[in-house]
């Protein structure tokens, strides 16, 4: 039964990734995200529903349109595989239905947020605003109904989440243009991680910041040591901050376990 659910919610996922993809496409440009149908970028051709199979037609048609023979983004199959190991990850964690689809909701926005700031240097306020009420909403639900399992303890931790998350990145923001006379972090950051904190609480939102931080600056260095990137290049937080609350949603426990076996480490040095 496992393996079944497995492979259901693997399968969910990728088709979940695909619908992802158009998202990530088209609500940067305004477009509608049902009309019309997917179609080849460079030839405008429908794509049939046999070329359309989440990552195995990626495979069978070797990264290219079968009408025209243009070369497919990577971008494609690795959202969907993503997405899918994301699902299969998340149902692990979490045996409520409810508290499941919550949690496949709000990871599904960190996807389409992380590759739209990986590519146009923004995060749509139509994902991160309308995800602050959703977040706080949830967090009003029954404990019975969420089989207890939703990560946000009561809507006084939502709130406090996320009016910490926001309020930290914008202080950050506010400090940088006023004694840094540069932008230091966008205003999309701060709505990001004002939505993240409405649906994780305050202690997971600071572990959010923490985790997205070390990742950013490990990335950054490397990415500037082995010059694919100089000081002056901009590199955005928004997938960091994404990637640092999955891992808190599916982790968060084990991660703060750790920060505090770390930090009680460090106090027993004379």
């Amino acid at each position: 039964m496992k393996l079944f659910l497995e492979v259901y919610l693997f399968a969910l996922g990728a088709i979940t990734g695909s619908f992802l993809n158009v998202c990530i496409l088209r609500l940067p440009e305004g477009k509608s995200l049902v009309w019309p149908g997917s179609h080849c970028p460079k030839c405008e051709k429908p794509i049939r529903w046999f070329d359309n199979i989440p990552i195995i037609s990626f495979i069978i048609l070797r990264g290219r349109c079968r009408r025209c023979g243009s070369s497919i983004s990577w971008q494609y199959p690795a959202v969907e595989l993503l997405t899918a190991c994301f699902f299969v990850l998340l149902m692990q964690r979490f045996t409520n239905f409810v508290a499941l689809a919550i949690y496949l909701l709000f990871t599904s926005s960190l996807i389409v947020v992380t590759f739209i700031d990986l590519k146009h240097y923004i995060i749509p306020d139509e994902i991160s605003i309308p995800g602050v009420f959703v977040g706080l909403a949830v967090s009003l639900l029954p404990a019975r109904i969420a089989g207890g399992q939703l990560v946000s303890s009561s809507f006084l931790d939502s709130l406090i989440g996320c009016i910490t998350g926001g309020g930290i990145l914008f202080l950050v923001a506010e400090f940088s243009l006023i004694f840094l006379k540069k932008e230091g972090m966008g205003g999309g950051d701060v709505k990001l991680l004002a939505m993240i904190g409405a649906f994780l609480g305050w202690k997971l939102v600071l572990m959010t910041i923490i985790v997205g931080s070390v990742m950013g600056a490990a990335v950054g260095v490397a990415l500037i040591l082995l010059r694919l990137k100089t000081r002056a290049d901009y590199i955005p937080f928004g997938p960091y901050l994404a990637l640092g609350a999955i891992l808190a949603v599916i982790c968060g426990e084990q991660l703060l376990a750790l920060y505090l076996a770390f930090g009680e480490s460090l106090n027993s040095f004379p």
